[in-house]
């Protein structure tokens, strides 16, 4: 396939100035490098704008081109570079900054943070709780200190990348020469090679432990809530700081109660006579037990609310509420008596005489809730 011009591949005219040409070239890598850009055809597009740039950049190939344009990759240009020996690192590098690629591999690093799930009874998340909790997690050596070298040794600055952790690969290219920057393959990044490997880590410096972690629930915590614990994550290396703990909370149901945010929800049972003559029922509560008056001709599904009686507030003062359900039960296996009173009652249901009305109460009372 015949190559494009290459003054369209970077969108400029051909009076551009090397700046325009810069520039150009500068927004085309940025949104072609194939370490930004996942689009299939996007490396070969960088290629392309690599090698008009190249071209065009140099003012003896620019001229040269612009009088014989595309000539062949023998005869001088066009082509001749070679973009697989690890070359995008480095114009990444020029256009982008490259300062991960030129990190001091012996500067001190934080450790990774840790994440722990920790599951808690209905109560704890309510009112809080103090526990020990074992995690496992990687900790210098304390053989080595870390360092990973067999005691009475020490790393030894790597001659390959004399400590940088990387090491540069020169290519003459038709465009001239072209020096690339790996990973050192002698040390694999560390700047650092060990001879006496340690025993007990096998020169890694790090081994894995079992950690004990005093945790501090806060009252008022809910499902998914989590905890961050400073310092408590994986320890950093070459002096670094440590990364953090995280404890995501799990929460078990409760048999009873229901909670939304600050509120919690139960429902309490009550039968015939108690929602149609009213009574005085024990409910409890997430810390004790009260009295609640239920009045006469209450409707199943009729909420009543216990203000202060909910969960205590995780930011701020003071605390949700309690809402109690009535739910009406309807009674089974009932004695012929208590059939026959029913019937009474059903019967008399549109009886306007006060008295007669009366008196089928008092016994319905009798017979569901006693003397």
């Amino acid at each position: 396939m015949s190559k494009r011009d290459y003054y369209e591949v970077l969108g400029v005219d051909k009076n551009a100035s090397a700046d325009d040409i810069k520039k150009a070239y500068r927004q085309a890598a940025r949104k072609l490098h194939p370490d930004v850009n996942k689009a299939a055809d996007a490396e070969d597009q960088f290629k392309e704008a690599k090698e008009a740039y190249d071209v065009l950049s140099d003012d003896q190939k620019r001229s040269t081109y612009d009088r014989h344009g595309h000539v062949d990759p023998n005869q001088g240009f066009g082509g001749g570079a070679d973009f697989n020996g690890g070359g995008f690192g480095d114009i990444f590098d020029m256009f982008f900054g490259g300062g991960g690629r030129q990190r001091d591999p012996n500067a001190p690093q934080r450790g990774n943070d840790l994440q722990y799930s920790m599951t808690i009874e209905f109560k704890e998340a309510i009112f809080g709780k103090e526990t020990d909790i074992t995690i496992p997690r990687t900790e210098d050596c304390d053989t080595c200190h870390g360092n990973g070298a067999k005691p009475g040794t020490k790393p030894e600055t790597c001659t390959t990348c004399k400590g940088s952790g990387q090491q540069e690969v020169v290519q003459n290219t038709a465009f001239g020469r072209m020096v690339n920057r790996r990973v050192c393959s002698t040390c694999s990044g560390r700047g650092q090679v060990i001879k006496d490997r340690c025993n007990t880590c096998h020169g890694s410096g790090k081994v894995k432990k079992q950690r004990k972690i005093h945790v501090k629930i806060p009252a008022g915590v809910d499902e998914g809530a989590q905890l961050r614990i400073s310092g408590e994550g994986e320890p950093g290396t070459r002096g670094g700081p440590a990364g953090d703990l995280y404890i995501v909370l799990r929460v078990k149901a409760h048999e009873f109660f229901e909670r939304e945010g600050d509120d919690v929800y139960c429902e309490v049972p009550l039968t015939f006579a108690q929602a149609a003559l009213g009574d005085e029922i024990e409910i409890p509560t997430l810390t004790e037990k009260v009295k609640l008056k239920i009045p006469a001709g209450t409707q199943t599904g009729t909420y009543f609310r216990l203000k202060g009686k909910g969960v205590p507030r995780l930011r701020g003062y003071g605390q949700g509420d309690q809402h109690v359900k009535a739910v009406l039960v309807t009674p089974t296996n009932l004695t012929e008596e208590q059939k026959e009173m029913l019937l009474q009652f059903g019967g008399s249901i549109n009886d306007t005489t006060h008295s007669n009305h009366q008196s089928i109460f008092d016994r319905l009372k009798k017979a569901f809730l006693g003397d």
